[in-house]
């Protein structure tokens, strides 16, 4: 019988001064109240443009800004949220989290309670519940989790499975008793809300296509190819995070898309750090992590390169991206594991 080691700071051999972990993860409303200011007024600038330009060529453009900027955001604050971390009151933090879970398209029980066993058990096969690819990815895998198909497909499935009272051998492991009937709740609220966006858009308020459906699915590539940048191409089943998992250079304007998680590792070793608190951790760390990963364009270009070269039975080593020794193989790919979500 395999065992497990839980995966956190401890398990990586890393070391923090109680002090410093304590001062960089005081949590605060402002920090989020301020980034909701900021994400709220690009929506609205972003939303204007396509106003503008509805009967253009210039819409399509358009609606793609807005949907990265609805997109990636949405999935990298209900990440925040479902920790508990984004805000120091926890009734913004809930209304947040169900804000933004519902663009993001999960309901939130099931994003809380799953990224906590995530975090548990982090890229381990059979015990990890969100691990959104199988291993090692080929090209397949990879038009099949950048499109949005894969993970879309998931959620929706996993909604009309809690909501019949069917919910899947993993997602009754990770929660906690008594709290299946407040999934099988929500679930139905969340059909609810966009059975009924598709009764409206039916009755002719267009703009619920053009303000949110296109651009939501425009946006989700962008916002995949974030998500990809967390634990592709690295160990499995092993309990140091230095070696499941990648953090990356970035922009500012990455940096805010993505709520700073391009300091995953950081993250995942203390995951009770807010998001404002990750660029000063990342800090204290850096003589113990690897160094980070090349930014979000170059390590994405990368990543194809490799799965194609993967598929095509040629040498997988990547150029600047970091990988697990397995994952450099050339000619027959050996399947290690199955997408759990």
């Amino acid at each position: 019988m395999t065992s497990y080691i839980p995966t956190n700071a401890a398990s990586s051999g890393i070391a923090l001064d109680r002090k410093v972990l304590k001062s960089v993860a005081q949590r605060s409303d402002r920090p989020g109240l301020v980034y909701l200011g900021k994400w709220v007024v690009g929506l609205v600038i972003t939303g204007f443009l396509i106003s503008i330009t509805l009967g253009s060529a210039w819409e399509l453009v358009f609606m793609f800004l807005h949907g990265i900027l609805l997109s990636v955001p949405a999935y990298a604050m209900s990440h925040e949220t479902a920790h508990g971390t984004a805000f120091r009151s926890r009734w913004i933090n809930e209304w947040v989290l169900w804000v933004t879970s519902l663009i993001y398209m999960e309901e939130p029980l099931h994003r809380r309670y799953t990224h906590t066993n995530h975090h548990t058990f982090t890229w381990h096969v059979g015990k990890d519940s969100q691990m959104p690819f199988d291993t090692p990815m080929a090209l397949s895998g990879w038009l099949t989790e950048v499109s949005g198909f894969g993970l879309m497909r998931f959620h929706f499935l996993t909604l009309f499975q809690v909501a019949m009272g069917r919910p899947s051998a993993m997602l009754q492991t990770v929660t906690p008793p008594g709290e299946l009937p407040k999934l099988i709740r929500n679930a139905w609220l969340f059909i609810g809300f966009y059975l009924t966006l598709i009764a409206l858009v039916v009755a002719g308020y267009h703009a619920i296509l053009w303000y949110f459906v296109i651009p939501r699915l425009l946006g989700a590539p962008v916002m995949l190819l974030f998500t990809l940048t967390q634990h592709v191409e690295l160990q499995e089943n092993c309990p140091s995070l230095l070696e499941s998992t990648r953090s990356f250079r970035t922009t500012s304007l990455g940096r805010f898309l993505y709520l700073n998680m391009n300091h995953h590792i950081e993250h995942h070793l203390f995951p009770q750090v807010p998001f404002h608190g990750l660029p000063m951790l990342s800090q204290h760390l850096k003589d113990q992590l690897p160094v980070a990963d090349p930014g979000f364009f170059r390590f994405n270009w990368e990543l194809l390169l490799v799965v194609i070269k993967r598929t095509l039975g040629r040498n997988t080593k990547g150029r600047g991206i970091r990988q697990a020794p397995h994952m450099v193989t050339e000619g027959t790919m050996t399947s290690i594991a199955k997408r759990s979500m």
